[in-house]
């Protein structure tokens, strides 16, 4: 075949009023690897969506191994040999890993007994592809977000898919298991088959693709190799303006003030034997790789699961925290990895999500409450139609912002953040870190959860490192490094 594996023209797409797509054009060749950037809204998860026939366009023509496509639903799209390993995991919580990974196409024997032997068999040789030993008996519900995601990616693999598109498939991994995902999708490519990488970590792109294409608003912007487009100006392109600097400038609003204090914290199978002081305005970054413990940890301390032991201080008086609700009481807030299954309720108003931690009852009874409400959604420069409108229609980043705005009204002075900016934009990014250094300024007390080693590097005044449940090593912030944090979140420093 001489021309592109994939082919959109002239691709329009509205939702109501809204147009998502206008006239988008894209292709992609056979054995590419091509990139698929632009902020939360620009339209690249439903173009995509559209790609296999998730949805359905308004206008355009889409052509796939060189034969036009009249009509495309997901099963013929899977026939076709295009996968999706989406954005929102689409696993089943109650089944293990192995039959996700084969689900709907269990091997039976004569008797249509379902053989589990070579269904546990094949998930793991996919799995250890991808660089980890998931038990394949083992229910998704007990796996990590982190590890969901490689099933996920694991179960696009499974179907010999000839075109496979990737929604942000590093958000919940940590930087070394992005790289072994990388060696993955350069496998897939020598084998022949196509990437569409979708991702908001820029710096992915310069590892993994041939060529990117921009979309804005729901326009193509542009389409270039990879080796042709600086990062600079691929974030002009995205967000239509010159690009202010990512992380704020590092000031330190640590005081001698002790804000929370850990000892002896220990859960069977998470973490054992954790103990720091956080200070007022202090950021305390914690890093590690997916499975150290830390999003168990923030869990732990925030009520939503119970420890085998450990001692906690607040304000330097001792406190137990047996539910989230006790955490609150006493100041705590948990910005939790996944917000959309943990830190809010999708289909309820952005104004109810708001003040969920600060009313009392499931009334808003008070103007004030709403006025509140209103003000904070100004001050985070909330970006709403309607305060009634639900959460789930927000983007990502405006999204995150409801989770912060929630907590700020309840009043909370310690902040646990897990993963803070995973899935949002480069442009929400900013004004997440942003909000972060003012909370610090406030008299915070904040402990962040990263992968992305960039944003802890940058935003922490101190650094502690998880390898296997314990924490290995702490650094300063002049101290901290890329190489010196990976060397103690490998286990290579001990």
């Amino acid at each position: 075949m001489q021309g592109p594996l994939l082919e959109m023209r002239d691709i329009s797409k509205s939702f109501g009023g809204v147009k998502a797509l206008q006239g988008v054009s894209f292709e992609v060749w056979p054995a590419e690897v091509h990139a698929l950037v632009g902020e939360n809204g620009a339209g690249k998860s439903t173009l995509m969506n559209i790609a296999s026939g998730v949805l359905r366009p308004d206008g355009g023509v889409i052509c796939f191994n060189g034969r036009r496509l009249e009509e495309l639903d997901p099963r013929r799209a899977q026939q076709l040999g295009i996968g999706f390993v989406h954005q929102e995991l689409a696993l089943v919580p109650q089944l293990s890993a192995g039959e996700n990974i084969c689900l709907g196409r269990h091997p039976a024997g004569p008797l249509r007994w379902v053989r589990w032997e070579q269904i546990h068999r094949g998930a793991r040789e996919l799995l250890e592809q991808l660089g980890r030993e998931i038990d394949p008996g083992r229910p998704v519900s007990e796996l990590s977000v982190g590890e969901q995601q490689l099933v996920e990616i694991a179960r696009a693999l499974a179907l010999r898919a000839r075109l496979l598109i990737m929604d942000e498939p590093t958000a919940a991994l940590s930087e070394q298991e992005a790289g072994r995902l990388f060696q993955v999708i350069g496998r897939l490519k020598r084998s022949g088959v196509s990437v569409v990488y979708i991702t908001h970590r820029l710096k992915e792109i310069y590892q993994t693709a041939d060529r990117v294409t921009v979309l804005r608003d729901g326009r193509r912007v542009v389409t270039a190799p990879v080796d042709q487009m600086p990062l600079e100006t691929l974030v002009r392109h995205m967000i239509g303006r010159e690009a202010r600097q990512q992380f704020p400038a590092r000031s330190s609003y640590a005081s001698r003030q002790e804000a929370l204090r850990v000892e002896g914290f220990s859960a069977r199978g998470c973490f054992e034997d954790i103990g720091f002081t956080v200070r007022r305005g202090e950021i305390l970054g914690l890093a590690g790789l997916v499975g150290a413990g830390r999003t168990e940890l923030l869990e732990a301390l925030f009520g939503v699961r119970e420890p085998d032991a450990g001692r906690l201080w607040i304000g330097g008086r001792p406190v137990r925290i047996r539910s989230p609700r006790d955490a609150i009481r006493h100041g705590m807030a948990l910005v939790p990895d996944d917000r959309k299954t943990k830190g809010l309720i999708p289909g309820a108003p952005v104004l109810w999500n708001l003040v969920l931690a600060s009313q009392r009852g499931f009334l808003i009874h008070t103007r004030r409450e709403q006025e509140s409400a209103a003000k904070m959604a100004s001050e985070l420069r909330l970006r709403l139609i309607d305060p009634e409108q639900p959460a789930s229609s927000l983007s990502g980043g405006n999204q995150q912002k409801v989770v912060l705005a929630r907590w700020l009204l309840a009043e909370a002075s310690i902040f646990l953040m897990d993963e803070p900016t995973r899935g949002i934009d480069v442009g929400a990014k900013a004004e997440i870190y942003e909000l972060i250094r003012r909370l610090a300024a406030r008299g915070a007390a904040i402990v962040l959860v990263s992968s992305e080693l960039e944003e802890v590097l940058n935003l922490a005044d101190r650094v502690l490192v998880m390898h296997r449940g314990r924490i290995v090593g702490e650094l300063q912030a002049e101290q901290a490094s890329e190489e010196a944090v990976m060397r103690l979140a490998t286990g290579a420093a001990q």
